[in-house]
């Protein structure tokens, strides 16, 4: 008994020692674990914030030339980057300026933080004096672009109440959650800009109208340092314009103009010098003042729009005219030709520019013929080539000596070229990459210029008027389309022009107008005079009597035909006046003119 108690006290000591052991082996392991381990924070671990995306909607600019406007959203507001206007095409008729549908952003009006400018061209600005009737939102440009579009809103009485903020290329400009930067670019006016804009979402970079020209005729180089800053930091979207990526090699400098105009003003050294150019290429016309400085020559300006830019131009100190070197027009007669240059508007054939009224013997004040020297210092915009030619031709046959032709090098362009195109997209080197400005055929050179330089075809987006695309620091989409547009300005008209209007014009314009006038008895809808039938653009009535007889004949028997059968709505009558008479036509003719059936009662 006594041995099995010791044997029971021996087994628990045992245990007893060996558990001690095993925690202390335990608590040895734990110390020299946290000895050799690393300090471990209690914080709880935290994790990289997403970035927002970025919205960009295209109101304008693009598959057309002109009319650019972009739309910029982010985490709620929306800033606006130019907003110009485009010509009419040729089947506008009567159309006199084509702006952007302002539809969208009216929709977001409150969310709209600002508009900035990159430059002073009709194509960036034109449209703001519209917007502005709508809504009057803060606008940010240099000094020469505000003072352009001054000018132009004070002909539309807006100056007053317009808020104008005048800005330094390098300044940037806080508009909500969205930084505007100004980049300084070379291009044909000056005082032109990029934009960076500094958003939540990341850099997005405009590069506007530019070129690169390391001798400008005015004012510095462009501003690479920015752009290569800008790609070092890190930028989410480059938007490119795209007007000259089919043109391989490089823009050429502005110093080619000068000494191209100096031999030509040489070489007339016994004419009256005309030269047409741009109202707004500020730089081209200093570049001929010089030259008429040179050989003592007067110098006078034609055109609204020229004088226009050019007085503003001198009054902020962009142009440069010696004393007493500039004369009215109306003295012209009081010099003689070898005395005087011209500058006038009218490079693109426009039909009722000066040049163009100079050509058709139209113009007031100045009469062109043998011993004129006339310069066309402008490459005709796509689709002005067969308006710029007629010009040409008129001028010639009254004897005049043209040069037009580009061999002469008295323009060249403010846009970038293949080579300049992709230096600076090299600089930006962005992830993202929207070619704007510019036709179809021009956007899809520039997306395959940022392919050739490495950009994955996934990360580059084409785009179409109305299209918005999101913007992501991991992906790029495109989103619904936006409501854009074109809204046409007929005289004081903005948008009561339609395509209705328009197919109606064009119709008229072709096929010409038939108007069948009849006077029906109030009581019972017979005949009581006419029809009488004019004709306007159909055919000459003297050679088509026996015609015009048929479709009177026709006409009294549809009108007959609906009283004998009381039919009274005059809905129905005129239609079916209208589809007799045009099949009558049409058999007769193969025409299809417009057919306006007027009726009265009495």
């Amino acid at each position: 008994m006594a041995e099995q108690k010791n044997n029971k006290r021996q087994y628990r000591a045992k245990r007893t020692n060996n558990i001690n052991s095993a925690k202390k082996r335990t608590t040895q392991k734990r110390t020299a674990q946290k000895k050799s381990a690393p300090f471990k924070s209690t914080r709880r671990k935290t994790y990289k914030k997403q970035k927002p995306s970025i919205k960009v909607a295209f109101l304008g600019g693009l598959n057309e030339i002109g009319k650019n406007i972009t739309l910029f959203e982010c985490e709620g507001d929306i800033v606006l980057l130019d907003c110009g206007m485009a010509f009419p095409d040729g089947d506008m008729l009567g159309v006199d300026l084509v702006i952007p549908d302002f539809t969208y952003i009216e929709q977001n009006i409150d969310r709209v933080r600002g508009l900035v400018i990159t430059h002073g061209h009709e194509d960036h600005i034109g449209g703001i004096p519209f917007l502005l009737s709508k809504m009057n939102i803060p606008i940010y440009g240099t000094p020469l672009t505000m003072g352009l579009l001054g000018n132009k809103l004070k002909e539309h009485n807006l100056f007053n109440s317009a808020k104008l903020n005048t800005v330094r290329a390098g300044s940037k400009v806080k508009l909500g959650c969205i930084e505007a930067e100004f980049i300084h670019v070379n291009h044909s006016i000056p005082d032109s800009c990029a934009i960076a804009l500094h958003t939540p979402a990341g850099i997005v970079v405009h590069s506007g109208d530019f070129k690169i020209d390391c001798t400008p005729f005015v004012g510095d180089m462009i501003d690479l340092h920015s752009f290569a800053r800008l790609g070092h930091e890190g930028v989410l979207a480059f938007l490119c314009e795209s007007t000259n990526a089919d043109r391989p090699g490089y823009t050429a400098t502005e110093q080619t103009v000068t000494s191209s105009l100096d031999s030509l003003f040489n070489e007339a050294s016994k004419s009256r010098i005309i030269i047409a150019t741009f109202a707004s290429n500020v730089n081209r016309v200093q570049q001929i003042i010089d030259c008429a400085e040179k050989y003592g020559r007067k110098v006078a300006l034609s055109g609204r729009s020229m004088v226009n830019y050019m007085s503003v131009a001198a009054e902020l100190g962009y142009l440069r005219i010696p004393d007493n070197m500039m004369i009215d027009i109306d003295m012209l007669s009081r010099y003689s030709p070898e005395q005087v240059v011209l500058i006038t508007t009218g490079s693109q054939g426009e039909p009722m520019s000066a040049l163009s009224r100079m050509a058709y013997s139209d113009h007031r004040k100045v009469m062109v013929g043998e011993g004129d020297f006339i310069i066309i210092s402008a490459n005709p915009i796509p689709g002005n080539e067969k308006t710029v030619g007629n010009v040409v031709d008129e001028l010639l046959k009254r004897g005049c000596r043209v040069i037009y032709e580009s061999m002469y090098d008295v323009h060249v362009s403010g846009h970038a070229c293949q080579e300049e195109l992709k230096i600076l997209q090299k600089l930006v080197n962005p992830k993202y990459f929207i070619p704007v400005h510019g036709e179809q055929k021009h956007l899809r050179k520039n997306a395959a210029l940022a392919q050739s330089l490495g950009i994955d075809r996934k990360n580059i987006f084409i785009g179409d008027i109305g299209s918005q695309v999101e913007i992501n620091e991991n992906y790029i989409k495109e989103l619904s389309p936006v409501t854009a547009g074109k809204v046409f300005v007929d005289g004081l008209g903005v948008g009561d022009v339609g395509s209705i209007v328009l197919r109606d014009r064009k119709h008229l314009a072709q096929d010409g107008l038939i108007i069948i006038v009849a006077s029906l008895d109030v009581y019972d809808g017979h005949v009581i005079s006419g029809p009488d039938i004019v004709s306007r653009g159909f055919v000459y009535v003297r050679e088509s009597e026996e015609l015009l007889d048929e479709i009177r004949k026709n006409a009294l028997e549809i009108l007959e035909d609906c009283a004998d059968n009381n039919i009274h709505e005059w809905g129905t009558i005129k239609n079916r006046i209208k589809d007799s008479v045009s099949k009558l036509i049409a058999q007769k003719t193969r025409r299809n003119p417009m057919i306006l059936p007027i009726l009265q009662e009495v």
